[in-house]
């Protein structure tokens, strides 16, 4: 089973989202399948840690089991942020949805509202000083 190429003969994993200006691609970075191997991991490696000086194992199992638990939780902490960005860039890439209970404006509404007053300000400022018919200019 081959995946069909999505528009513009990108591959399909490939999103029209640009992040840091080039394509955010979900398959450049860790997917679920590692993001989970890492928390069960991490999980074991937790429980283990305390239990480990409980039990009176070794001083240096314990040691290597804390050092674990930093790197896992280092490397668990990176690919979290990184899924978060990926569904974030995706979300952002569908438009600004309104949130469905909302009796008032969102900010970024607002903000939108305020960008277009502007922009048709200057629009029309622009036709007014552009010399074109009914401007009151004479060719000479």
């Amino acid at each position: 089973m081959t995946e069909q190429p999505g528009p513009g003969g990108q591959p399909p994993t490939v999103r029209n989202v640009e992040y840091k200006g080039a394509p955010l691609d979900a398959e450049k970075g860790p997917g679920l399948g590692c993001f989970w191997l890492q928390v069960v991991v991490l999980a074991v490696v937790v429980v283990l840690t305390p239990l480990s000086a409980a039990w009176n194992w070794p001083v240096p199992i314990t040691i290597v089991l804390l050092a674990t638990t930093l790197v896992l939780l280092l490397f668990v902490g990176q690919t979290v942020i990184f899924l978060l960005r990926l569904v974030a860039a995706d979300r952002r890439a569908d438009a600004r949805r309104r949130p469905l209970r909302s009796a008032t404006r969102t900010v970024g509404e607002i903000e939108d509202e305020a960008k277009e007053e502007v922009e048709g300000k200057e629009a029309a400022a622009g036709e007014g000083a552009s010399g074109g018919p009914g401007s009151g200019t004479r060719p000479g």
